[in-house]
């Protein structure tokens, strides 16, 4: 294995950059249409029920028919890669923004309203800070989600480390298998390590402002 990157160093790192490029990609677009649908759901309820229903039919798709779908309509390649992992992450990040805005003490927003403020300030100044850790976690599953889906994308020619695992499944090459499989997880379990941690100690540091 470790032969094969010294010779073949290109074949590793290119799919794995161009798999973080497509997961940084997705990730900013989802949570900006997520941030703007959580702004529409929190005004009217009956529409952010509507959209988590929607949204959770979508993410009930199988990923590969989803690609189908959208190929007659934007091709093949990285354009509907992204729309299909930014739909998939509609329903984790809305679900968990809407479900930590909610939560959030009804005295502490009824005394927010009581002092004056209006509808933006109180989810700017109060909900959204009190809400991080539920914020924070759906940004979490999202990237693992992306990581994930992102490899099946390949499928579609939209390059990444899913490039370098089927390519091993077509020509049998267990190398590129390995190395596929395991960059693929290890990336995934890293990001979710990392974002856990960071997670964790925003929870800690609320307590402590507690």
């Amino acid at each position: 294995m470790f032969e094969y990157l010294i010779k073949h160093p290109d074949k590793i790192i290119k799919p794995l950059l161009t798999h973080m490029e497509l997961v940084l990609i997705t990730l900013v677009i989802s949570v900006a249409v997520a941030g703007v649908l959580t702004i529409v759901s929190m005004k009217k309820r009956a529409c952010g029920e509507f959209l988590m229903h929607l949204f959770s039919v979508v993410y009930s798709v199988p990923s590969l028919a989803l690609f189908a779908l959208l190929i007659p309509v934007t091709g093949l390649g990285k354009t509907s890669a992204v729309i299909v992992l930014v739909l998939y992450n509609q329903y984790l990040l809305l679900r968990n923004f809407l479900t930590g805005l909610r939560e959030v003490d009804p005295a502490v927003v009824e005394a927010a309203r009581g002092i004056g403020m209006s509808d933006s300030q109180l989810l700017w100044k109060i909900q959204v800070p009190l809400a991080k850790s539920a914020l924070f976690a759906g940004i979490r599953l999202a990237v693992v989600s992306t990581i994930g889906i992102g490899t099946i994308a390949s499928a579609i020619n939209a390059g990444g480390l899913g490039d370098l695992l089927f390519d091993g499944l077509r020509t049998m090459n267990l190398v590129k298998i390995l190395w596929g499989s395991i960059l693929s997880a290890g990336l995934a379990v890293l990001m979710n390590g990392i974002l856990k941690l960071t997670e964790d100690r925003m929870g800690r540091k609320r307590q402590t402002a507690k």
